[in-house]
């Protein structure tokens, strides 16, 4: 396929938000180049929640929310409960029903979307996806941008009028350009394990979604297409392949469900935990999106979706500033709203939400326990809480009433 070479947009990445920001532009006539370093598009076991704003952004894209919903779980309820004593509250986010189209949450792996976006691309004629072709770095000018690529037996340099780094946490594009990603690192690892063994008939009253609270050892349980999905914390000091050895990945769910019965393992995985933003989210005509600017624990499911609402926040944007709608200086208030909504929402949630969960103080515990409960028995209040959960309550404040 041949493109005007600076009559383009180049997008490095091509997981879910890096296709978002694609199909969004090509949708609206722009050419876009995706390049991708894999040599096909990953099916591993990553984020698997989808939050009710970002599926009413998905609805701007025709029949593509409900080709997901087709391939995933609906959570109308999620639930939090203590490991020892069970349900705390069990939160209905149908009090949700005039705030949003989606007044759930949909549990479905992020490839799937990967994969309807890609194909509704290959049907474009203004947009290509290459794989194997990973950037290496990304340079700028006021009218122009440029990547370099690794092309398997030398490097190559493409040029267009913006880059969109979407490469994940290890971005070249962001390191190329120096750019700072300050944060922490939390001492233990996350461990994630899916199996088919089916929960719900041995701990009652069980959700699609659930926060377990223990001082001793927190967990999260997670429903998709044919599978649980359980993520632990593990020891500070614990050995990588310890972890996941098979004995002790049956010991550590054996926890969860007491008694001599074996798991079938569909997937299991373990990795640090980052709490980091980026200095800058746009230097010249290159952006950073999703994990390339900001990442976070998974506590909550606010990664995936604070990358998508990027790709959307940018997008639009850019469509703008490409037909001569507005000018260029549209494209800062870009980094103003999302690194804002990064590091005053996300951030502060998702360690919140950690906090929470392995709280040790029994009188603190049980205080946040009671006040959880009265707050999910109040219909004003719990309509409150899952506004902020689900990130509806946050976008209205950072990108305007109409933002989801």
């Amino acid at each position: 396929m041949s493109m005007p070479s600076e009559n383009r947009i180049i997008i490095a990445g091509a997981g879910p938000v890096g296709l978002c920001a694609a199909y969004y532009l090509a949708l609206h006539d722009i050419p876009v180049l995706v390049l991708e370093g894999s040599d096909n598009l990953p099916t591993d076991m990553r984020a698997s929640t989808f939050h009710p704003p970002t599926l009413d952004m998905l609805d701007r894209f025709d029949g593509v929310t409900e080709e997901l919903k087709s391939a995933g779980l609906i959570a109308r309820y999620w639930q939090y409960r203590d490991r020892e004593t069970g349900p705390v509250v069990t939160w209905d986010m149908d009090v949700l029903r005039n705030d949003t189209n989606h007044p759930y949450r949909l549990q479905v792996e992020q490839w799937k979307l990967t994969r309807i976006l890609a194909r509704r691309l290959a049907d474009m004629p203004h947009a290509e996806i290459r794989f194997g072709h990973p950037v290496t770095t990304a340079t700028t000018g006021d009218d122009i941008s440029a990547v370099t690529v690794d092309i398997g037996d030398g490097e190559a340099t493409m040029v267009g009028r913006h880059v969109i780094g979407a490469d994940g946490a290890n971005s070249a594009v962001r390191r190329s350009l120096d750019i700072s990603f300050d944060g922490l690192t939390f001492p233990e690892l996350f461990l994630t394990l899916s199996t088919t063994f089916e929960f719900r008939d041995y701990m009652p009253l069980l959700t699609l979604v659930n926060y377990v609270a223990d001082p001793r050892e927190w967990f999260v349980l997670l429903r998709v297409e044919g599978a649980w999905r359980v993520l632990f914390p593990t020891e500070t000091n614990e050995d990588r392949d310890h972890a996941l050895a098979d004995e002790q990945v049956q010991e550590r769910l054996r926890t969860v469900v007491p008694g001599n019965q074996s798991f079938e393992i569909v997937h299991k995985t373990h990795y640090n935990v980052h709490q980091r933003v980026a200095d800058r989210y746009r230097i010249g005509q290159v952006f950073l999106v999703g994990d390339s600017a900001h990442i976070n624990n998974p506590l909550g499911g606010m990664g995936m979706n604070g990358g998508i609402q990027d790709a959307f926040n940018l997008s639009e944007k850019l469509v703008k500033v490409w037909r001569g709608e507005a000018d260029d200086a549209l494209l800062d208030v870009y980094e103003e709203q999302r690194k804002a909504m990064a590091l005053e929402f996300v951030q502060e949630s998702t360690i919140r939400n950690r906090k929470m969960l392995k709280e040790t103080n029994p009188s603190a515990r049980l205080k946040r326990h009671d006040d959880m409960r009265r707050t999910g028995d109040d219909p004003v209040k719990a309509r409150e809480f899952l506004l902020k959960t689900s990130m509806i309550s946050a976008l209205r404040e950072y990108e305007g009433k109409d933002a989801a």
